[in-house]
């Protein structure tokens, strides 16, 4: 890896906020599910089910917030090393208000579809389309999008 641009990190308030509430709506949906006494079993095992995902959820959540993504020269990195998004592979990036976007983040279309992946809270992949954002400060999450689309450029101008 090249030097660092730019890195996005979640907010540790929203990071905590995150976790909480998602660990909150498990413990609710497992608290109706025993609390209360269905006339079908389904329901019961249904929020049991729903319960499970979102405990399972907040857990995912608190180890993928704990990442750092890095923008480097050549790309958009996460801290464990894997590759999000290689400029060359890069076709455009989105932050419009009306883009399909994670909260408090930003879009990045690429030119070829990219192996499925989800780190709650801070990016997920799925075909060409990487979703970055949710619980990072939307200030950092804006520069890293303009160094994104300046880099972008000036390697259109140079091509």
């Amino acid at each position: 890896m090249s030097e660092v641009v730019a890195e996005l990190r979640a907010s540790a308030v929203r990071r905590v906020i995150g976790v909480v509430m998602m660990f909150a709506l498990g413990a609710l949906l497992l608290y109706l599910a025993l609390a209360n006494s269905f006339s079908n079993l389904l329901w019961q095992v249904l929020l049991i089910a729903l319960a499970a995902g979102a405990m399972f959820a907040a857990m995912r959540m608190q180890r993928a917030t704990s990442l750092v993504l890095s923008l480097t020269d050549t790309g958009l990195y996460d801290s464990d090393g894997l590759l999000i998004a290689e400029y060359d592979n890069i076709e455009a990036v989105e932050r419009g208000m009306l883009a399909f976007k994670p909260s408090n983040g930003f879009m990045i279309r690429t030119k070829t579809p990219q192996a499925r992946r989800w780190r709650p809270g801070l990016y997920w992949i799925m075909g060409r389309r990487i979703g970055i954002g949710g619980v990072t400060a939307a200030s950092h999450s804006k520069f890293m999008a303009d160094m994104m689309n300046m880099k972008l450029s000036e390697r259109a101008g140079r091509l």
